[in-house]
């Protein structure tokens, strides 16, 4: 059943942290860190911002659903999916997917230098 824009975007904003800003035609769900899903104003589609490997995976595994986006953006990892083509389960397990990408890097903890004695 295909996933309307108001559901896309209650799904974006569920996830930890995240937040929603105009991006050009589109509007942008992000982490502190960075944006992880932008939603077509049309509510047609949602771009996910994903790695290679990931993008990959998505587009083989749903190929009706997902495809890299057209140009730079696309080879970089931004993949397009068609919410009309898309299930619910499905569109929140990539949001979940590119959410985790977008994520703060966890503090790492210095070693802490001892003294000799």
């Amino acid at each position: 059943m295909p996933v309307k824009a108001a559901r896309a975007r209650a799904l974006a904003l569920s996830l930890d942290a995240a937040s929603e800003a105009p991006h050009f035609d589109r509007a942008a769900f992000r982490t502190p860190r960075k944006i992880f899903a932008t939603l077509a104003n049309s509510g047609e589609d949602i771009n996910l911002m994903f790695d290679g490997a990931t993008q990959e995976f998505y587009c083989e595994q749903a190929p009706a659903v997902f495809a890299p986006v057209l140009g730079g953006w696309g080879r970089m990892g931004a993949t397009r999916c068609d919410l009309k083509a898309a299930d619910e389960a499905t569109l929140f397990a990539a949001l979940k997917a590119a959410h985790a990408l977008a994520a703060p890097k966890p503090k790492s903890r210095k070693s802490v230098k001892t003294r000799p004695r």
